[in-house]
């Protein structure tokens, strides 16, 4: 069964990465909800895609200073029971961002994961292929998911195997049923972003892929489940 993972939870008609998206995401019956965390400058994991809201940037800013609706990974986590969750830590050396190099922020992520129950529904994901590593040498059950972007495919699986990762989450359109093969063959899964449209979601689904994160989990769960040989689906 391929799984259907809501895009920073149920933004179609929520905010997306807010508390309200996650719990309609859930509502809706996904899989699960994939979600982006972030530090702030008092030490506070948040939960927010951009590295800037409006003119703050939120590596610089306090929790208090941040507006209502972003919540913390704790109380995103809080209200997701009932589906599994996929964390990506942003840890970027692009414009505005704040690159951890100690490892603190994994550490940090990994801490509150465990406190709050969630390690073995959860999958920790970051485009930084050295954070993956790290987490994955801090916690050996956890499951990693390495994120691809500007990196071959092939070459991603033979170091996510290496490495002791347990998928590759890359974008769909570098995706067929021979690298869903060869990432198996590796004892990898295979789950692609962020595929909104019936057509790619169909084609990831005859191409066996593990899960589609989609911003659009209802189409996603209705192609699913018509693509599934039982006819069940999820």
């Amino acid at each position: 069964m391929i799984d259907v993972i809501a895009h920073r939870g149920l933004h179609t008609t929520e905010r997306e990465n807010t508390l309200s998206a996650f719990r309609a995401a859930v509502a809706l019956g996904v899989d699960g909800v994939e979600l982006d965390v972030r530090r702030t400058q008092d030490g506070v994991l948040v939960v927010h895609h951009d590295s800037v809201i409006g003119p703050l940037v939120i590596a610089q800013s306090a929790r208090s200073a941040l507006p209502e609706y972003v919540p913390t990974l704790a109380e995103a986590l809080d209200s997701l029971e009932g589906a599994r969750v996929n964390v990506e830590i942003k840890n970027g050396r692009g414009a505005a961002e704040s690159y951890d190099e100690t490892g603190d922020l994994a550490r940090q992520v990994l801490s509150n994961v465990d406190e709050s129950g969630w390690s073995e529904r959860a999958s920790i994901s970051c485009f930084d292929l050295a954070t993956c590593a790290l987490v994955r040498s801090l916690n050996r059950e956890i499951t990693v998911a390495w994120l691809l972007w500007d990196v071959a495919v092939g070459d991603a699986l033979v170091q996510a195997h290496v490495l002791g990762f347990n998928a590759v989450n890359p974008h769909f359109s570098t995706v067929d049923a021979e690298v869903v093969a060869r990432a198996r063959d590796l004892q990898l899964d295979v789950n692609v972003w962020t595929v909104n449209r019936a057509e790619d979601l169909e084609r990831m689904s005859d191409a066996h892929v593990s899960a589609v994160i989609t911003d659009d989990p209802a189409l996603a769960r209705a192609v699913v489940t018509r693509s599934s040989p039982t006819g069940t689906g999820r």
